[in-house]
């Protein structure tokens, strides 16, 4: 968002009142480009700052975590095979194959479940049945 406010949209700005000052706007293709794209960065940059206003710091140290929550990290055996997985936001989600949005049916299949639990998940091709092995904040590496 900084990179919009401090750099692309003064210089869009530029080019619409350049634009805007050669006479007739209604073929002006830049100046009917650049309203457009001050449009688009308008829109962005008020979505990105209401998501702003409203996050709020998540903390899972601070967090039960006798059931899983968002943030924490899930053991699940599935198979015979272990595997971790934590539970992230959608912003989160693809910057490690290990993370899984909480809006995920997987996520939303095991929140709020217990170590032991075990767990039937509806998936396209049948179902799929794990076992919740572990749940921890510091992940497979503690």
């Amino acid at each position: 968002m900084h990179e919009i406010l401090s750099l692309h949209r003064p210089q869009l700005v530029k080019v619409v009142a350049w634009a805007a000052s050669n006479g007739d706007r209604s073929e002006n293709g830049d100046y009917l480009y650049g309203k457009k794209k001050l449009r688009e960065y308008d829109r962005r940059i008020r979505f990105l700052t209401k998501l702003l206003e409203s996050a709020e710091v998540f903390q899972p140290e601070k967090q039960s975590i006798q059931r899983v929550v968002f943030g924490v990290w899930v053991k699940c055996l599935e198979s015979g095979d272990s595997k971790w997985y934590r539970i992230v936001g959608s912003e989160e989600v693809g910057t490690d194959a290990k993370f899984i949005s909480y809006k995920s049916p997987f996520a939303r299949a095991i929140l709020g479940k217990s170590e032991g639990d075990e767990v039937t998940i509806a998936v396209p091709k049948g179902e799929r049945s794990i076992e919740i092995q572990a749940i921890s904040i510091d992940g497979p590496n503690a």
